[in-house]
C-alpha cells in the first residue's frame, strides 16, 4: 500500500487518470490522444501507462520548477473534438512547450488547475500572457494570430495571484466562459388577454451604458508612419488609445480626431509623464552611469549635464562635466539627488527645494556647492527606439524599397549590407547564402522573432521571402559586433565599469527573452552588436536553430558552438535559458579579455573532454576583479538547475554598477 502512494521516492499528492493530446514537439501535428495516468509530487508531475490501481512505464515528466503557466482552456476551442467526448481540456506551459490534458469532470479540472498552480506560483519564469485556446493549422483558436509562437492574450495567472486580478471566468456549471461581454437584448412584447390602456407608452429600451473613457497618452518621439493605417506622432502631443489588445502597436486617435497604429513604446500614459521628469530635456530614464560619462566627455563643455535614475530604485542622479580635474582636463561627476527630513530635494544641504526641476533651475543659476554651475544637456543623448516591425502589418518587405549600400561584414548566414529605406531609416540586411540555413522553417518562426522588442536586442524588421537570396532586414547598429569593438579597443581594460556596464546591457536583453521562453541558443560576443553612447543589443537570437554549418554541428548532428556549450548540451543537445546563462559567463570572460578566443589552446575535442570530464573551467582573465569572475563561475555551475536565472544575475551587475559601490570599493577593482 506505502509503495501504491509513492513515485520515485516520493509521496503523490495526487493521481488521475486523464487524456492527454500529444505535444508534437517539433511541429504541431496531427491530433493523438492517449489515456495516461497522472501522478503529482512536490517535485514533478510524470504519467504512465496502466491504470490508478497499477501504472507502468513512465512516458513523459515535468519539473515543476520549470512549469510557466497552468490553465483552462476553452472548452470550444477544440474543432477536432466536442468537449464532452474526451473531458475538460486544461493546459500546463513548460520550456518551449505546451501539454493539453482532458479531465473527466470540470470540478477534477478545476481542482488541478488549482494545486498546480498553487505549487508554482513562486517559480522564476512564470508567463505574463497564455493562449486560452490552441494552435491549428495556421491561428490560435482563441484570438487568430497566425505565428505558433506569438504572444498570449490574456493574463495569466501570476495577476490573479499577485494582484487579486479579474473575477474568474468560470461559469457555474464549470466550463469556460467567453470573454466578451453579453449583447444586450432588446425587450420582447408578449401578447396577454389584458390589452394596456392605449395612452401607455411603448417599452423603453435599457439606457446605453456610458463609453468607457479612453486612456490619454503623450508622445515621447515623433514616428512618420511606414505604411497606410499608422498614424504620425508629434513629439509632446495627446493621442487617445482607442484599443492596446497589441503588445507593441495600440490604435490611437489625435486631437483633430485622425485615428491609426502607432508604436506603444513611444508614448506614455498622460497621468504618469505629467507627474514625471520625461518632459525635460535634461532627464534620461535609461542613460547608465558609464553612458552617461561617455556622453559628456565627448561633449567636453563645461556644466554639461544629465539627471538619470539612479541604481538604487526611486532615486535620482546627476552627472556634470567639469574641467576642474588635476592638471585642468576635464571629469564627469555624479552627484546623488537626496532627499531631508521636510522632503526637500538637494545636493547641497543648504539648498534644497520641493522638486528636482526647482532644484536643477536654482543650480543652473549657482553652483551652489558643485563643481560648476549646470549648463546645457548634451546635444543627442536620447536615441530613439526601434519599433517591433517597420509598422502595423509590415512583415514582408518590399526589396525595391531598400537601397543596398556598403557591405558590414558576413558570416555562417552569407553577407550582411547597409541598407537605407525610402523613409531615410538605415538597417542592416543580411542576404542570406543559398543552402545556409533552412529558410521555410525561419521564415515560420519569424513573425515571433519580430514581436520581440526590447531596449538591448537587435530588432527584426521583416524580411524579403519572394526572391532569392532571403534578405533579413533588422535594426542597424553602427559600431559593428562586440567582439571586434572590443578587440580594437584594448583600453577598455582599464575601465571595468564600462565593461560591467556591457555584460548588464546584455543580461537585460537575456532576461528579457528568459520571460519570453525564448531560447537564443548562441549567445556570445560575435552575435552582440555595439552602437551610438556604447549602447549593446543582442542580436541573432534563435537563428542557429536554422543554419547549416559544418562549424556549428557536432558529430551527433545537432548545431551549436563547443566552447560556448554546456555540458548538458555537449551531451545530449539539451537547450534551455540554463544554457544560455553559461554561453553569458563566457561571453563575460570574451569582454574582459578585450575579445580573446574562449579555450585559446584547445581544439573543440579537448574542451569537451576538459569541461565535461575533468571539470575544467576558463580562470580569471588578468584585469577582471574577482566579484566579477565570481558572477562567471555562478553560470558554469556543471548542473542547470544550479545556475542563477538571469534576472538574478542583472541585480548583482546592477549592484557592481550603483554609485555607492562603485564609488566605495574601487579597491575590488585593483
Amino acid at each position: 500500500m506505502a509503495a501504491a502512494n509513492m513515485e520515485g521516492g516520493r509521496s503523490i499528492i495526487k493521481k488521475a487518470y486523464m487524456i492527454k493530446r500529444s505535444v508534437n514537439k517539433k511541429r504541431m501535428g496531427p491530433s493523438n490522444y492517449k489515456g495516461r495516468v497522472f501522478l503529482l509530487t512536490r517535485d514533478a508531475l510524470s504519467y504512465h501507462d496502466g491504470d490508478l490501481d497499477k501504472w507502468g512505464k513512465e512516458k513523459g515528466r515535468i519539473s515543476l520548477k520549470e512549469i510557466r503557466a497552468v490553465e483552462a482552456v476553452d472548452d470550444d476551442a477544440f474543432y477536432d473534438m466536442k468537449p464532452s467526448s474526451k473531458g475538460y481540456p486544461f493546459q500546463i506551459c513548460w520550456e518551449e512547450y505546451t501539454l493539453y490534458i482532458f479531465s473527466q469532470s470540470m470540478d477534477e479540472r478545476n481542482d488541478w488547475v488549482a494545486t498546480l498552480q498553487d505549487m508554482c506560483k513562486e517559480n522564476d519564469s512564470l508567463l505574463d500572457r497564455y493562449h486560452s485556446g490552441f494552435f491549428t493549422s495556421s491561428k490560435w483558436t482563441c484570438c487568430e494570430q497566425e505565428a505558433r509562437q506569438a504572444p498570449g492574450c490574456k493574463n495569466a495567472f501570476i495577476h490573479r495571484h499577485h494582484n487579486h486580478g479579474p473575477p474568474s471566468h468560470n461559469r457555474p456549471d464549470g466550463r469556460i466562459r467567453s470573454t466578451l461581454p453579453p449583447i444586450p437584448t432588446e425587450p420582447v412584447n408578449i401578447r396577454t388577454t389584458h390589452q394596456p390602456p392605449k395612452d401607455q407608452l411603448p417599452p423603453q429600451p435599457p439606457p446605453r451604458p456610458p463609453e468607457k473613457e479612453l486612456r490619454v497618452v503623450i508622445a515621447l518621439y515623433p514616428y512618420t508612419p511606414a505604411q497606410a493605417g499608422d498614424l504620425q506622432l508629434e513629439k509632446g502631443e495627446e493621442y487617445s488609445i482607442i484599443d492596446e489588445s497589441r503588445e507593441h502597436w495600440w490604435k490611437a486617435r489625435n486631437q483633430r480626431g485622425q485615428e491609426g497604429f502607432i508604436p506603444s513604446n513611444f508614448v506614455k500614459e498622460k497621468t504618469e509623464f505629467t507627474n514625471s521628469l520625461e518632459k525635460y530635456d535634461w532627464y534620461s530614464s535609461t542613460v547608465s552611469r558609464t553612458q552617461a560619462e561617455e556622453d559628456l566627455n565627448n561633449e567636453d563643455k563645461e556644466g554639461c549635464f544629465i539627471v538619470r535614475n539612479s541604481s538604487t530604485q526611486g532615486m535620482y542622479t546627476l552627472s556634470v562635466f567639469s574641467k576642474d580635474g588635476p592638471r585642468g582636463e576635464g571629469m564627469t561627476r555624479h552627484y546623488h539627488i537626496k532627499k531631508n527630513s521636510q522632503n526637500l530635494y538637494y545636493m547641497s544641504e543648504k539648498h534644497a527645494y520641493p522638486t528636482i526641476p526647482e532644484l536643477i533651475e536654482y543650480h543652473q543659476h549657482n553652483s551652489g556647492g558643485l563643481a560648476t554651475r549646470l549648463r546645457k544637456p548634451p546635444k543627442s543623448y536620447s536615441s530613439v527606439p526601434a519599433t517591433a516591425g517597420l509598422g502595423h502589418d509590415i512583415f514582408e518587405i518590399d526589396p525595391t524599397e531598400i537601397t543596398l549600400m556598403k557591405e558590414l561584414g558576413g558570416g555562417q548566414f552569407g553577407v550582411v549590407r547597409l541598407g537605407k529605406l525610402k523613409n531615410g531609416l538605415l538597417v542592416a540586411v543580411k542576404m542570406m547564402r543559398e543552402n545556409a540555413m533552412s529558410e521555410d522553417d525561419f521564415i515560420d518562426e519569424a513573425k515571433v522573432m519580430q514581436e520581440l522588442s526590447h531596449d538591448h536586442l537587435v530588432q527584426l524588421y521583416g524580411v524579403c521571402s519572394k526572391q532569392r537570396p532571403l534578405y533579413i532586414v533588422t535594426e542597424y547598429m553602427n559600431k559593428g559586433c562586440l567582439l571586434n569593438f572590443l578587440r580594437y579597443r584594448q583600453y577598455l581594460l582599464d575601465k571595468p565599469l564600462q565593461l560591467i556596464d556591457m555584460c548588464k546591457q546584455v543580461c537585460s536583453a537575456m532576461t528579457y527573452l528568459e520571460h519570453k521562453n525564448f531560447i537564443h541558443r548562441d549567445l556570445a560576443a560575435r552575435n552582440c552588436l555595439v552602437g551610438e553612447r556604447m549602447i549593446v543589443k543582442v542580436a541573432d537570437f534563435g537563428l542557429t536553430r536554422y543554419v547549416i554549418d559544418d562549424e556549428y554541428t557536432s558529430s551527433g548532428g545537432s548545431k551549436f558552438p563547443i566552447k560556448w556549450a554546456p555540458p548538458e548540451v555537449l551531451h545530449y543537445t539539451r537547450f534551455s535559458s540554463k544554457s544560455d546563462v553559461w554561453a553569458f559567463g563566457i561571453l563575460m570572460w570574451e569582454v574582459f579579455t578585450a575579445g580573446k578566443m574562449p579555450y585559446p589552446s584547445m581544439s573543440n575535442v579537448e574542451v569537451v573532454t576538459q569541461v565535461t570530464h575533468r571539470g575544467y573551467r576558463l580562470e580569471k582573465p588578468n584585469a577582471c576583479p574577482q566579484n566579477v569572475y565570481q558572477i562567471m563561475s555562478e553560470c558554469w555551475k556543471e548542473k542547470p538547475e544550479q545556475r542563477p536565472p538571469f534576472r538574478r544575475l542583472h541585480k548583482k551587475l546592477e549592484h557592481l554598477l550603483s554609485e555607492d559601490y562603485s564609488d566605495h570599493q574601487l579597491d575590488a577593482f585593483a
